[in-house]
């Protein structure tokens, strides 16, 4: 017995999204943020939540990021209306609600990191690098994005050495990662627990970080 080749399909159901959106002309934009978060983090001793280590703003960056930061907040804004719909009486209407908004700023230097932990009363969640740092792919300077499986180790439970031999599920029961990049905007649902590896740069890292809510 054998099966068609043409008629084989493989369905990923249950998918969590995770989007990445370059900025485009990002250059004069991260130069102006840089300015207004090093201003911001000389005044204000920051909070402390899920970092271990580092610079975290109040999450009030809205208020003060000026022109530059309502800019990039409002183009997060817009990518998340993109993927998103309202559920009505007549179906699914694309576009999202009049969102609410609440963003912070992150400073981070050698050896700082993020617990692993998730964004309550929130829909949309989202990270901007103002600067990455270290180029990762040269200098090996960690600090990746992790992301947990929101199954937990369910799939790997039973034979953890065993895979899903197929494309965006070999990391199933396990975490996955994203390497952050300079003027790059990731988007991915408030629930999906994530945490930032150790940063071992030479130089600092400069983020921006979101929630979008109703």
């Amino acid at each position: 017995m054998s099966f068609s080749a043409e008629a084989f399909e493989i369905q990923r159901l249950f998918a969590t999204p995770f989007l990445v959106a370059p900025v485009n002309e990002y250059e004069a934009l991260n130069e102006a943020l840089t300015r207004t978060i090093l201003r911001r983090s000389a005044v204000s001793p920051g909070v402390v939540r899920s970092n271990a280590g580092g610079w975290q703003s109040s999450d009030d960056f809205q208020d003060w990021g000026g022109a530059e930061g309502a800019a990039l907040l409002e183009a997060g804004r817009r990518l998340a209306d993109s993927v998103t719909a309202v559920d009505t009486d007549k179906g699914l209407a694309g576009g999202g609600p009049a969102w609410k908004i609440n963003a912070w700023a992150n400073l981070n230097l050698n050896g700082h990191a993020n617990h692993a932990h998730h964004h309550p009363a929130a829909f949309w969640s989202g990270v901007y690098w103002v600067d990455a740092g270290d180029d990762p792919d040269i200098d090996q300077c960690g600090g990746e994005f992790e992301m947990h499986d929101p199954r937990g180790i369910l799939p790997a439970f039973y034979a953890p050495q065993l895979r899903y031999a197929i494309p965006g599920c070999l990391s199933a029961g396990q975490a996955d990662f994203f390497f952050p990049r300079t003027g790059v905007m990731v988007l991915f649902p408030s629930w999906l627990v994530h945490a930032v590896r150790p940063y071992v740069g030479g130089r600092r890292r400069i983020s921006i970080a979101f929630n979008l809510s109703v």
